[in-house]
């Protein structure tokens, strides 16, 4: 597990690297050739939450291919990418891809939750850092996860302060969960918060893999709620937003982090407008620290950067600062142990954050934005705090 993390393999992203070199590259450095390290990237890229992944690992490609392309960095990288589906249950494989892969010193992700439990222990086994861009689920830093970091706010104070944007204006919240990690998490945070701010709560979770929410949408319109949360992912909140349309609801109606993206604007079509969104990530396309890397991920992926792409981007930069870091510190022959330590130890200016972490894994600085769907396109609103 301890070994070099030179490659002489194809990289995932079609870079074909001399297999003569032993573990290096053709490309040359002065009278030297470069080095290649290989780091890992695990999350969805397939299944029904595929979209969020598709964001993350175009920002975390991006990254690499902008460090391969300079001059100074001393050595080449190369990104591994592990499919998990956005699931629990496929998360054990995809973490076992990576660590079973004595070259990869350190991973961006697991991208969500679900799959972050349960990977933490495994991957903190094999001394492998974690960097993730958007698993949010508050108690990921306190469950023994040794290696796990991330660059977003916890569900806990996305939940607090949407709970509090909704106490601000009704006397009952209905709350709804897909029971998995990630949306039970947050709407529990959300009920919590409300509850103690003296709004009446009504609660019911609906499994993820339900396809027709007929039944709880009847329920949250008869139920006298003036607004909906739900805890959820994409997908399905897509489907939740055409039933509650169907059964006339009309209340306000909000989602977390999971809900926002191009999947629930395409599968809920027009009854998506309108919905809110909370969410600990930065519109990239508007934000002026963003500029360039909106640019340039326009220009590589032929499409705008989504929610959490400019996230991964900024944990995966972190990641390359912390591995040429331990590559200094280890004249070129780093452990993952020696990854690990580096992480701990960054202080990196990315464009959503200051990546610097505290023990627990958790970042210092974290803010949750306001986002709303009009007229088919989700917007932001600014920091929810701001909100009136």
């Amino acid at each position: 597990m301890a070994l070099s993390a030179c490659s002489n393999d194809k990289n995932d992203n079609g870079n074909n690297l001399n297999p003569q070199n032993n573990g290096t590259s053709g490309n040359t450095a002065g009278n030297g050739t470069v080095k290649t390290y290989k780091i890992g990237w695990q999350g969805p890229l397939s299944g029904d939450n595929q979209q969020l992944g598709i964001n993350e690992v175009n920002g975390s490609r991006l990254a690499v291919a902008q460090a391969n392309a300079k001059s100074d960095l001393g050595f080449k990288i190369q990104m591994i990418e592990s499919d998990d589906v956005g699931t629990a249950d496929k998360a054990p494989a995809a973490a076992a891809k990576l660590i079973q892969d004595p070259q990869i010193l350190g991973v961006i992700g697991p991208a969500f939750s679900g799959p972050t439990s349960a990977t933490g222990k495994t991957y903190a086994a094999a001394n492998m850092a974690l960097i993730s861009g958007s698993a949010t689920n508050a108690t990921l830093t306190s469950s023994g996860f040794t290696t796990f970091h991330r660059v977003v706010p916890t569900d806990g104070v996305e939940g607090t302060q949407a709970a509090e944007w909704l106490a601000s204006k009704f006397k009952k919240v209905f709350v709804v969960d897909d029971t998995t990690t990630y949306g039970k998490g947050v709407a529990d945070v959300v009920r919590k918060t409300l509850s103690g701010k003296g709004t009446t709560v009504i609660s019911q979770g609906v499994a993820q893999n339900t396809q027709d929410y007929g039944a709880i949408s009847q329920k949250v319109t008869q139920s006298g709620a003036e607004a909906l949360f739900y805890g959820g992912y994409d997908a399905q909140a897509a489907l939740f937003a055409k039933g509650l349309a169907a059964a006339g609801y009309k209340g306000l109606k909000m989602t977390g982090n999971g809900g926002k993206s191009s999947v629930f604007t395409s599968g809920a079509g027009a009854a998506g407008n309108g919905w809110y969104f909370s969410c600990g990530c930065q519109d990239a396309t508007t934000a002026p620290e963003a500029k360039d890397f909106a640019a340039a991920y326009q220009q590589m992926f032929n499409t705008p950067p989504s929610t959490y792409s400019p996230e991964c981007f900024d944990a995966t930069n972190a990641l390359i600062e912390a591995l040429k870091a331990a590559v200094q510190k280890t004249n070129g022959n780093p452990t993952r142990k020696d990854v690990e330590e580096a992480v701990n130890n960054l202080d990196y200016t990315g464009i959503t954050t200051q990546v610097k972490f505290a023990p627990n894994g958790e970042v210092a600085a974290a803010t949750v934005n306001l986002y709303q769907q009009k007229d088919g396109k989700i917007v932001m609103l600014g920091k929810i705090q701001d909100q009136k």
